[in-house]
Formats: C-alpha cells, sequence, structure tokens
C-alpha cells in the first residue's frame, strides 16, 4: 500500500512541477519589466533562448536545419507565438498584474476552440459556447477590481487580450502541419526568429534610457530562459508522451499558482472576485473540451 501511494505522488510530481513552473512566468516578468523597457527584455530572453537551444540542438544532438518550406512556416509561427504573443504580454504586465497575466494563459484552450471551429467551418456546440462566454466572464469578474485599485488598465487588458488572440492562432496553425523536426529544433528556430523579428520595434520603440540591467532583470531573464522556457517545456512533452488527455488536465492548475505567486511575491491582491472569477474560467475550460475527457 505504501509503495502505491508513493508511486502515485511520483506520478503526479511531474504534472505539479509543470504548473508551478509555468505559472510562474508572469511574476517573473513583472520582476523583470520593473527594472527595463518590456521590449528589451523580451528581445535579451528571445535571443539567449534561442541561442542556447539551438547550439545544444546542433551540438551535441546534431540535428538536421530545417527545409526551405519548413523554415517558412516557423517563420509564421515564430511572428505568432514569439513576436505578437509574447511581445505583447511582457509590454502588457508593466500595466497589467501577474495573477491576471497567468488567468489569461487559461482562455487560450477556449480561444482555440473557437479559431479552431472558424477555421474548419463547423458550428460549435451549445456546451462549448457555454465554456468560452463562462471563461471570458470570468477574466472580467477577477479583473474588475482590478481596474480600480490600478492593478490593471484597460490598454493593458487590450494589449494581454490581443496576444491571447495571436497565440491561439499560432496553435491553430502550427496543428495544420506534420512536423518531423524536434521540439527542441522548432522551439529554438521560432523562439529566435521571434526575437530576430522583434528587434526592429524594440531598437524602434524600446527605451534604454530608463532601463537598469540589475541583479533583479538578469534573474528573471535566467528565470524565463531555463525554468520556464526549458524545463517546463520539457514536463510538457513528458506529460504528452504519457497521457495528452491528462496532461492538459495540469493548465488549470496554472492560474491558482499564478495567484499564488502576485499575491506572495508581488503583494497583489486576491479578493472574493478573484476566486469567483477563476472558478468561472475553470469551469469554462472543463466545459468547452469536455469530449476531450471522455474516455473511450
Amino acid at each position: 500500500m505504501h509503495r502505491n501511494n508513493l508511486n502515485s505522488v511520483r506520478s503526479l510530481l511531474p504534472g505539479l512541477l509543470f504548473a508551478a513552473l509555468w505559472a510562474s512566468a508572469s511574476a517573473a516578468t513583472k520582476f523583470g519589466v520593473q527594472s527595463a523597457d518590456p521590449l528589451l527584455l523580451a528581445n535579451v530572453r528571445f535571443m539567449i533562448a534561442g541561442s542556447l537551444m539551438l547550439a545544444f540542438a546542433y551540438g551535441f544532438q546534431r540535428s538536421r536545419l530545417p527545409t526551405r518550406t519548413e523554415f517558412g512556416r516557423l517563420t509564421v509561427f515564430a511572428l505568432l507565438n514569439t513576436t505578437l504573443y509574447l511581445g505583447a504580454f511582457v509590454v502588457a504586465l508593466k500595466q497589467v498584474s501577474a495573477g491576471i497575466g497567468s488567468l489569461s494563459t487559461a482562455t487560450n484552450p477556449l480561444l482555440v476552440t473557437m479559431m479552431s471551429a472558424v477555421w474548419l467551418g463547423r458550428s460549435l456546440r451549445w456546451y462549448e459556447w457555454a465554456g468560452i462566454a463562462l471563461g471570458m466572464a470570468g477574466v472580467g469578474l477577477a479583473t474588475y477590481p482590478l481596474l480600480q485599485n490600478s492593478y490593471a488598465t484597460v490598454p493593458g487588458l487590450a494589449i494581454l487580450m490581443a496576444g491571447m488572440l495571436c497565440v491561439s492562432a499560432a496553435t491553430v496553425y502550427y496543428a495544420r502541419f506534420q512536423w518531423s523536426l524536434p521540439n527542441l529544433v522548432i522551439n529554438g528556430w521560432q523562439v529566435m526568429i521571434g526575437g530576430l523579428l522583434l528587434l526592429p520595434f524594440t531598437l524602434t520603440f524600446g527605451s534604454a534610457a530608463g532601463s537598469h540591467f540589475d541583479g533583479r532583470f538578469w534573474l528573471s531573464v535566467f528565470w524565463l530562459i531555463v525554468p520556464v522556457s526549458m524545463v517546463a517545456l520539457q514536463l510538457w512533452f513528458f506529460l504528452v508522451r504519457q497521457d495528452a488527455v491528462r496532461a492538459s488536465l495540469w493548465w488549470f492548475l496554472c492560474p491558482i499558482f499564478g495567484f499564488f505567486y502576485s499575491s506572495w511575491l508581488l503583494g497583489e491582491p486576491i479578493t472574493v472576485h478573484t476566486f469567483v472569477g477563476t472558478g468561472l474560467v475553470l469551469s469554462g475550460l472543463y466545459l468547452a473540451q469536455r469530449d476531450k475527457f471522455k474516455r473511450p
């Protein structure tokens, strides 16, 4: 009995660690933008992370280079997933709480459901519409008191939601193709290309004048690259290989961890609106994807 309980705990650890690390991205980004311009933070992170992943892929794994067609697809994916989404996410967190940043990521499967239906020309079922409506209502409810207390702004939320639309489009676009490249190569190139595409915007609109490349900045960059981009992503691939359906359930914990970090590390408020709004988002997430969780 004791051994079975120990094995059960061990089987849960990768999922718990993934949710805890992935949710920490918002708090780490919030710390980083307190020291430096958001676009500078994003570009430094992308260029370093892309270089490290590609160096490992080609230096140790001896992976092949993408073909011209694959480079084209990677560029579109990078534009949507890295340049536009992560660029918008970093800029938005200058004006939005880290907790709301984490909660917004939970809406990604809802937006993907909606975009996939439009892309494939199928009608959404009633419970999918209900799930999307619950999720959006939950974000609005959790955000409302933060707008009153200057922990979020309307422009910041608009930028955040625009970024969520971009990453949802990136997910739908990525799923259109059969990729033969290793995951590390795909991730390395899309981060590197995304950083290169963001560079003109950083040089034009970014400001180094008020930026301080201090210990807080570099700790933020390190955390976003190693625990988030590398460790959490590899844990996600491991979970998907074990059971894709169960893997998706770990996304439900990300907003909970995210609000915990925002309160503990940043002193951001947690109210009744936070709990009820998060509950609505999680309920909508399950409702919109309930077909996925049905076992044959």
